[in-house]
């Protein structure tokens, strides 16, 4: 198995020193080599079902790797418009399934058998499998057994974080808050597919907590780094959710990365929060007085 020592954020060759760089200090400085782009190749025989005449038929595993409120839900959308493409969902949302190293073993090897069924599974003409995986799912917890796993069976990773911190935690707010306000007659939804749901849910504006502001951002950005120095030797790719808005290039990207043939990737969900950050919290000063002058002052002013 090939593991490519270069991910498209930044390059590791010294794990050490990478852990002391700042979230903000990583950047695209150069796309991996075709050869550390190769993806292992598997032919799985589920028990399930019969893979009939694509049984020949290689499949690429793959793991989006992020944390929530970060655009993992609309790239899932983009990555199952691809034809050969099924990516099943969140599925260490369940607890059980992330209870120990031996529950989520189990699950993986479901998956990657093909014998997990979600409305988004290709079957038997898949040629990459994989789901999404946030960070706080038993991730960090398990990562050691996790890497050991991805590196024995060929599983590339798909790093899939936000630049803009803030603007994610407002995320993270509105959604909570809508979990019991149900703004959308009655419903909860953390995505849509209209600008009128958009716009209904983005007015709601929370109240961010300035005094814990800073700490909060902190750990965010501390989970990051601790998810790409452990699985680092993994064969990987970072993504961020700014520049997949910004630049679609970056899907052709991933589907180099993960050994497809190329196709016009489309999703129907719309962006929730747009604008000025100060348009879209309650307490703009305060957020604004905490942040100036310190590291995060450019999360005020980053917009995409």
């Amino acid at each position: 198995m090939m593991c490519g020592v270069y991910i498209y954020g930044t390059c590791l060759k010294h794990v050490g020193t990478f852990t002391k760089l700042r979230f903000h200090s990583i950047h695209v400085v150069e796309k991996p080599s075709l050869e550390a782009q190769v993806p292992t190749l598997h032919y799985p025989q589920p028990v399930s079902f019969s893979r009939s005449e694509c049984a020949a038929n290689p499949v690429r595993f793959f793991a989006i790797l992020s944390m929530q409120r970060s655009g993992s839900g609309w790239f899932e959308t983009l990555l199952n418009s691809h034809i050969n493409v099924s990516s099943n969902g969140e599925i260490f949302s369940v607890v059980d399934r992330r209870r120990n190293a031996s529950n989520i073993i189990q699950t993986l090897e479901k998956v990657y058998n093909l014998d997990w069924f979600t409305s988004a599974s290709k079957n038997e003409c898949s040629a990459a499998v994989g789901f999404k995986w946030m960070l706080n799912q038993g991730l960090i917890e398990h990562h050691r057994e996790i890497v050991e796993y991805f590196n024995h069976q060929g599983v590339s990773s798909i790093f899939l974080f936000r630049r803009n911190l803030l603007r994610r935690l407002v995320s993270v707010l509105a959604n909570s808050y809508d979990r019991y306000a149900k703004l959308l007659n009655g419903t909860h939804k953390s995505h849509v597919h209209s600008e009128q749901e958009a716009a209904a849910l983005s007015s709601y504006k929370p109240i961010i907590n300035s005094t814990s502001l800073i700490s909060d951002l902190k750990e965010a950005e501390t989970a990051v780094i601790s998810a790409l120095e452990y699985f680092n030797s993994t064969r990987h790719m970072v993504l961020y959710y700014e520049d997949l808005v910004t630049n679609r290039t970056k899907l052709k990207d991933v589907q180099e990365f993960l050994g497809l043939p190329q196709m016009e990737l489309t999703s129907g969900q719309v962006k929730i929060h747009k604008g000025s950050f100060s348009d879209l919290v309650n307490n703009w000063d305060d957020v604004n007085k905490t942040l100036n002058g310190t590291g995060y002052e450019r999360f005020l002013h980053d917009d995409y």
